[in-house]
């Protein structure tokens, strides 16, 4: 217990030096942008996706009620 406490305590201590000059720079909102868009893109995408996915189910599944409502001709 007195391990973790130790090694949380020096972890918190210890600073990122390239997070630290992004921020002094400025830069950090250009990192932040980029994977904003990269986060919205997917989200768009999967949006799509799932609209597209959808529409197939939908068309499958009236093909198969219209195929069972189909008399059987027996031959």
């Amino acid at each position: 217990m007195t391990l973790l406490l130790v090694s949380q305590n020096l972890m918190a201590q210890q600073t990122v030096e390239m997070a630290d000059q992004l921020r002094a720079d400025g830069k950090i909102w250009v990192v932040v942008a980029v994977i904003a868009t990269v986060f919205f893109g997917i989200i768009i995408y999967l949006v799509s996706l799932d609209r597209k996915i959808g529409k197939l189910e939908r068309e499958v599944g009236e093909q198969q009620l219209q195929s069972a409502k189909r008399p059987v001709s027996k031959i």
